[in-house]
């Protein structure tokens, strides 16, 4: 299950995401925002991330308008390894290296289309491992500093 949030600003790009990615056969869990009118994104990827960080959805993709926001948010939950992406390759990159399983993104800064191509590669990409286990796991120690 995938945990989708966002605020005001990405509630188009969220609802985008959520019908895509529906239609590719994922079950998302929607923890809002429902609608445009102003709201604090903390509010929203807090919990999506909690639900990431718990085991009660696999993956979690959080968005505002630059991505900022939800990124810093989703990273204060203890387990979580969120990533601010705007390219292919750093989504790529960012499942492979380092075992990212909330992604962030911005409404303001790419498109719909590249929005959707970035959740693709993120979710189908798989965590290499090895060397990159053991980087992952001292970043992971650091929570408990």
């Amino acid at each position: 299950m995938i945990a989708l949030a966002c605020d005001h600003g990405a509630y188009d790009l969220k609802e985008a995401l959520k019908k895509h990615l529906e239609a590719k056969g994922l079950t998302c869990k929607d923890f809002g925002c429902y609608n445009k009118e102003s709201c604090d994104y903390s509010d929203f990827a807090g919990p999506a991330a909690r639900a990431v960080a718990s085991g009660e959805c696999d993956r979690g993709i959080v968005c505002c308008t630059t991505g900022i926001g939800v990124s810093i948010t989703a990273n204060k939950i203890k387990g979580v390894r969120c990533a601010l992406v705007s390219d292919l390759m750093t989504a790529r990159l960012t499942r492979q290296h380092n075992d990212t399983n909330v992604l962030a993104m911005g409404a303001g800064v790419i498109g719909e289309k590249l929005a959707l191509e970035i959740a693709d590669v993120w979710l189908e990409t798989a965590f290499e491992g090895g060397r990159h286990a053991r980087r992952v796991a001292k970043l992971m120690a650091l929570e408990n500093e």
